[in-house]
This record gives C-alpha cells, structure tokens and sequence, in this order.
C-alpha cells in the first residue's frame, strides 16, 4: 500500500484536493490517472480509501469511499533528545524512531551541546516521509528545541527517565519498563549530560537508567530506549 497524507481531513469529509507539489506527484511521476485508488492518512490514525475523481497536476481531487479507525496507542513515548554534531546522524534517528513507533519527540539543548540550532522544517519532512514510506497512520510529534532546564520545568505525565553514562547506581531499562505505560526518556549529546545536569533531572524525580554495558552514541541510545519501549507494548 502507498501511503499519502492530508491532515485537514477528517470522518466527515466526503472529498478534498491535494496540494499542487503533491497533485504533481500523482499524477505526473506515479501515472495516475481518474478512478484510481489512493490510500489516504490524516497522521491521526484514519486511514481513508479514496477514488480519483480530478486526475490533474495542479489540483487533484478526490472522493472518500471509506474509513477505518486503527486502535488508540496504549502507552506513550516521548523521547527528548539533544541535537548531535553531525546533523545526519539526528535525521536518521528521526526515521528510524519513525518507523519503530515513537509517538514524541523534543531536541533538547544540553551544556555539553555543540548543535544548538535545528532546522524543524527540514526534521518534519523527515519525519513525514518515514511515517507514508512505513504505513505508520499516526504522526509523531516534533517539539521546538528548549533548552535542558525549560524542558524539565514543563508538566509531564507518566514515568521520566534519564539515561547517561556516568558510574552512579542505575537501573537498567528493560526492567523499568511496562507495557501500556507513558514514558519520557531524556538522551544527552556526546559527551553526556553534565553532572549538574544529572542532579537536576534526579531532583526533579527523573529516574537514572542504563541502557546496555557500551558507551553508545546520542542517536543509537535513542533507538535502543524507543525499540526496547515499543518492543516491551507488542503483543
């Protein structure tokens, strides 16, 4: 199945139009031609079937021949992870938390950060394009970079964690993770969270966690704390 997404829509929409970038595409680059079937996701966990009524480059239109609903997620995760240097490394844990299931994402600035300015646009399409390429129906979302104290300083629910690498007692993941739970996990930048950092989640009930006997990088921690979540919620 391909995958295309509109966000405007909804169960009650009974036709809409792409955009002309993506009219184009239909039309022009996949061959589509009027009465073809286009899968359709709003990002909100409808999936619609729909059927070409305008086969048009600048406007393609189409009618909804029917709506499912895929289950509500029983757990969250939010991952809050700092910007890496090298600024592909962070995209590629985009697409693949993606296409794991990651549910949030926010770039934190940290003390030890050497990127403190993210290009959210470009991280938005990344995150677009992996969701349609893994027929993922629900659309992870991308928070603005704050920094390491804004972000603790905002409300959150479920269970916080903070994974690092300093030789403190810690918990290991997999035995702190349940099915069916929230979870935020905070990942430092290279060089790890600061130790005043570590105090600052600590105090504010963040529980300090390994996530294997390996120093990892910023963007490998981050898809080892998102596969071991979703893992633990399969079936």
């Amino acid at each position: 199945m391909q995958l295309f997404y509109n966000p405007t829509i909804n169960e009650t929409t009974e036709t809409f139009s792409f955009d002309k970038e993506e009219s184009k595409h239909i039309i022009k680059v996949l061959r589509k031609k009027d009465s073809d079937i286009l899968h359709v996701t709003n990002g909100l966990g409808l999936l619609f079937k729909t059927e070409i009524t305008l086969a048009s480059d600048n406007k393609c239109t189409v009618q909804i021949v029917s709506v499912e609903k895929t289950e509500t997620p029983k757990y969250k995760l939010h991952l809050a992870v700092a910007p890496t240097k090298m600024n592909d490394r962070y995209e590629w844990f985009l697409e693949k938390a993606t296409e794991i299931g990651i549910h949030e994402i926010t770039p934190i600035i940290c003390d030890r950060s050497e990127r403190k300015v993210i290009n959210i646009e470009r991280f938005e399409k990344i995150i677009l394009s992996a969701m349609k390429q893994c027929n993922q129906l629900y659309l992870p979302k991308l928070n603005p970079a704050v920094t390491f104290k804004e972000f603790l300083k905002a409300e959150k629910t479920g269970t916080v964690l903070i994974a690092h690498c300093e030789e403190t007692n810690k918990k290991s993941l997999k035995s702190v993770v349940a099915p069916n739970t929230d979870y935020t996990i905070l990942i430092g930048p290279e060089g790890d969270f600061s130790n005043k950092e570590i105090e600052l989640a600590l105090g504010n009930s963040y529980i300090p966690v390994s996530l294997g006997e390996t120093r990892l990088r910023t963007e490998t921690a981050a898809i080892v704390a998102c596969h071991s979540v979703v893992f633990t919620n399969e079936d």
